[in-house]
């Protein structure tokens, strides 16, 4: 019997392509459908002992590579590509190149592999650690602040095909704690390697034997690695806001936003605020911080002048309260915002027209 992680390796000798931009197996720029987003917390929140070993099987007890077994571990690396990558489009790529791999096989390799799942999950999550290791030299190009794509709930999810069909039900990310914004963006300071273990190990309940066979390290450094990424969490917590008042919150800021009123959105802002706000193609970005909550109000007020049509509405941002700007019924900002007690301590604006997919209409 051929371990799955024997086969990966051959296939990653194999394979020559590392451009998630590129289709494995079109060879041509890869145009993702857009997914769905459910309110669901199975996929991620696994228990301690479900973990990579588990097979789809046939009646003998056989592993079945079936096709439809195969895609039914889409919505599972979906999930763990988004959490690993902060890019819905890159885990959309990430997913389909590990789909072309698996069916590069020949079907006696395929039949050989112990356990599809782990073998389609070890793939992934080898080609999101590359990834992640040539984001840094790619975001440091990136024109302002980098931030992770913001994604709706399910029924505020515009995008799709224009023929009206929604897309496939196996595309899916599932909104938990794992995926709200400010998780994400401690998740993004984190090392290749931490972030891969943090995540598979404390959000998808994988072991650290199991992980050690991804990262490539042993069972003790991947422990370690968790370990200091659960520290980088901690730091960045404040006392949890509930998501009743973060509503609260949310409307009254954006209220005060409507009516110009910067004394109303300073009483709403921490003293020590930090507005992002990230651009792409012709949109501008903002190139730093913006910081202080007379300086983040006196921006937020300048906006709305020079964008009297502005319509300014609540959406849910990554299982949060957050806020959605459109400008003749087109998306064209998402904000995301953290708290701590009853004031908003980090706004992230998103602008960049390529992370605005699943907000988009027509």
């Amino acid at each position: 019997m051929v371990s799955a992680s024997v086969v990966v390796r051959r296939m990653e000798l194999s394979s020559t392509t590392n451009d998630p931009s590129e289709c494995a197996a079109t060879r041509r720029p890869h145009s993702s459908v857009c997914c769905l987003v459910e309110l669901a917390k199975a996929d991620a929140t696994k228990g301690a002992g479900d973990t990579m070993t588990t097979r789809s099987e046939t009646g003998d007890g056989r592993p079945d590579p079936s096709f439809g077994a195969i895609m039914s571990e889409r919505q599972r690396l979906i999930n763990l590509a988004y959490r690993l990558l902060g890019s819905l489009a890159d885990a959309e790529d990430v997913v389909q190149e590990t789909y072309a791999r698996w069916y590069a096989m020949s079907p006696k390799q395929q039949e050989a592999i112990d356990s599809p799942g782990a073998w389609l999950t070890t793939v992934a999550s080898r080609i999101c650690l590359d990834l992640l290791r040539s984001a840094r030299a790619r975001r440091e190009r990136y024109v302002g602040e980098w931030i992770p794509e913001p994604l709706p709930e399910p029924t505020e999810w515009l995008g799709g095909r224009s023929d009206g069909i929604t897309a496939d039900p196996a595309d899916r990310v599932t909104l938990d704690e794992s995926i709200n914004m400010a998780f994400l963006v401690v998740l993004e300071s984190m090392t290749p390697a931490e972030r891969v273990a943090f995540v598979l190990h404390d959000v998808f309940r994988y072991s650290f034997a199991e992980v050690a066979e991804i990262v490539g390290r042993t069972p003790a450094a991947c422990r370690q690695l968790a370990s200091s990424a659960r520290r980088r969490i901690r730091a960045s917590r404040a006392p949890a806001t509930p998501v009743a008042r973060q509503a609260e919150i949310v409307r009254d800021f954006k209220q005060a936003w409507e009516a110009k009123d910067i004394d109303a959105l300073i009483g709403l802002l921490d003293p020590n605020v930090t507005a992002l706000g990230d651009g792409g193609g012709l949109v501008s970005a903002e190139l730093r911080p913006i910081e202080g909550g007379e300086h983040v109000a006196r921006v937020l007020v300048d906006v709305t002048g020079k964008a009297p049509h502005l319509r300014i509405v609540e959406r849910t941002v990554n299982g949060r309260p957050g806020l959605v700007a459109q400008l003749d019924g087109v998306t064209v900002t998402v904000i995301a915002f953290d708290m701590a007690g009853d004031r908003i301590t980090h706004i992230w604006a998103v602008r960049n027209p390529e992370k605005l997919r699943p907000w988009t209409t027509g």
